[in-house]
C-alpha cells in the first residue's frame, strides 16, 4: 500500500497535534524552543540519510511509499524527521505538565 508510511505518521501525530493547543499545557508558549527542537534533529538527519541513501547504505521501499522525493529521499522520511520531534516533545512536555500538577 503506497500510503502506508503516511498513515503511521499522521496516526502518531494526531493526538499530539490535537491536544498540543490545551490551554492549560501551554505547548507553544515558547516558540523558538519548539522551532529548534524541531529543526536541529530534522537537518541533522535530513543530510545524514541523504548521504547514506545516496551512498547506497539504505534504501526505501517504493511499495510503501507515494514516489515523491527531495534529494533522493521519500517524502514520508522527511516528515518523519519534523513528526517524531515534535511527538516527542509533545509526550515529554506532558509529563512534565502532569507530574507538577500531581503534586
Amino acid at each position: 500500500m503506497k500510503i502506508e508510511y503516511f498513515i503511521v505518521l499522521a496516526v502518531s501525530f494526531a493526538a499530539p497535534f490535537i491536544l498540543s493547543f490545551s490551554k492549560k499545557m501551554d505547548f507553544y508558549k515558547y516558540p523558538v524552543r519548539l522551532i529548534a527542537a524541531l529543526l536541529i534533529p530534522f537537518t541533522i538527519f535530513f543530510i545524514w540519510d541523504v548521504i547514506v541513501t545516496l551512498r547506497g547504505h539504505w534504501s526505501f521501499n517504493p511499495l510503501y511509499t507515494v514516489g515523491f522525493k527531495i534529494l533522493g529521499l521519500p517524502i514520508e522520511e522527511i516528515l518523519f524527521f519534523l513528526i517524531i520531534p515534535f511527538c516527542g516533545l509533545f509526550t515529554w512536555e506532558s509529563v512534565k505538565y502532569f507530574t507538577r500538577s500531581s503534586k
